[in-house]
């Protein structure tokens, strides 16, 4: 529809195309979300939906008394999940996951055996992860400008880092010594963790990590083909600058500038580097523009830097994917909650492979059902016709008509009878 409107908006004059200056802004800003599509990385988008719509429903399972839930009220989780059709159909996809059921005319869902396993190795991993979620929580606060962040909003990404869903409850309180729950305005959706203590071993960035490995400077790596000589002209100026690290204060920095941008890059990278898919959605992060002292348009400055940033419209939400954190369509470095979480795939697409099995067979039962009905429907017709012809034979015809009676006997005798 924006595109029609674009469209009839357009002047053609003297073989080119003209456009009224408020249009040329909305052009413009419909080709700033314009990039060049990976096929490794929109398979690995791909590859992740199923499992982060199935993990969703799984933790509904979970959560439900007996962790056994009504498809009914799956059903109506659906629309929160962003899928169509009937959750039935869905879960039946998976039987290696989900185990369905009927109680009294009803249909239930429950985890299968071999699914729940791996929810409890996945329950162990957490508990023997509990000190590197703590250091993840003390990287978010230190980047953030007043160390300190909102609570509703961290929920929103805590999966993304790998926090247990009650990690207020189990890390917070815990680490007393590091974290506090802070209210200052008094409102239930102001309420805030809050850094204690300031642990200056963990203030260095993944870049600034790599570099002393490596007995380097802090830059950044650019993953694109040689062919790409703008962008890579651009990067190799960009990068020309010195690295500023994302635990600096940046409020000495001027908005816009070249030194903002190079700090809101690093912010970026490190953001996604804590992350165990090393993929976040934008839109998430732009609700923590004023914690991290982001720009208003961060897609617009991921979009300037391709070589370090992969961004993707896929299932039409914007995706921002870390290019070194991928070999092809593989994540390179694999947290152990990824590990438990790829045997999940794993499994996934077993049931999925067995469902298409059992469909494919009863197709091609149902193939052969037709095959033969068709040929019963045949021989059916044809014995029709024959017993039709039998009733004529027994009509008052034949040699009983005195006219053939007579051609009978001419043809037989070759002389007419009197």
């Amino acid at each position: 529809m924006v595109i029609k409107m674009l469209m009839q908006n357009l002047n053609y004059r003297n073989g080119r195309v003209h456009a009224p200056l408020p249009l040329q802004h909305l052009i413009r800003n419909f080709s700033l979300w314009s990039m060049r599509k990976d096929p490794d990385l929109e398979s690995a988008l791909s590859r992740n939906r199923r499992w982060i719509v199935n993990n969703q429903i799984k933790n509904i399972i979970l959560r439900c008394p007996n962790q056994a839930a009504p498809v009914k009220f799956l059903q109506k989780k659906f629309k929160t999940l962003d899928l169509q059709g009937k959750a039935l159909n869905w879960l039946k996809k998976y039987p290696c996951c989900f185990e369905v059921y009927l109680v009294e005319d009803e249909y239930y869902c429950r985890l299968t055996k071999r699914m729940m396993y791996l929810v409890e190795e996945e329950e162990a991993i957490k508990d023997k992860q509990e000190p590197v979620f703590v250091e993840r929580l003390a990287k978010l606060l230190m980047m953030s400008l007043n160390h300190r962040l909102n609570v509703m909003k961290l929920n929103e990404i805590k999966r993304n880092f790998g926090f247990p869903d009650d990690y207020l409850i189990r890390i917070v309180p815990k680490y007393s010594d590091m974290f506090r729950i802070v209210n200052y305005s008094g409102r239930r959706s102001s309420m805030e963790i809050e850094l204690v203590y300031w642990n200056p071993d963990l203030a260095v960035s993944t870049i600034q990590a790599s570099a002393r490995k490596h007995d380097s400077q802090p830059c950044f790596s650019c993953l694109l083909p040689s062919t790409w000589v703008k962008s890579w002209e651009r990067f190799c100026e960009f990068n020309a600058s010195p690295y500023i690290s994302p635990y600096l204060d940046p409020r000495g920095l001027v908005e816009g500038s070249k030194e903002m941008e190079k700090r809101t890059v690093g912010l970026v990278h490190e953001l996604l580097s804590l992350t165990l898919w090393k993929k976040a959605s934008i839109m998430k992060l732009g609700h923590f523009r004023r914690e991290f002292g982001m720009p208003e348009k961060l897609n617009v400055l991921l979009l300037k830097h391709p070589g370090i940033f992969y961004v993707s419209n896929k299932y039409q939400t914007y995706t921002v994917l870390l290019r070194e954190g991928y070999n092809g369509s593989e994540l390179i470095d694999k947290d152990p909650l990824v590990v438990v979480k790829e045997k999940f795939g794993e499994l996934m697409q077993e049931g999925l492979h067995e469902y298409n099995r059992r469909r494919h067979s009863v197709n091609l039962e149902k193939r052969k059902k037709d095959m033969v009905l068709g040929r019963l429907n045949k021989s059916k017709e044809i014995s029709s016709e024959m017993s039709d012809n039998d009733d004529q034979g027994d009509k008052l015809g034949g040699l009983f008509d005195p006219e053939e009676r007579k051609r009978f006997y001419k043809i037989l005798f070759d002389d007419v009878v009197p």
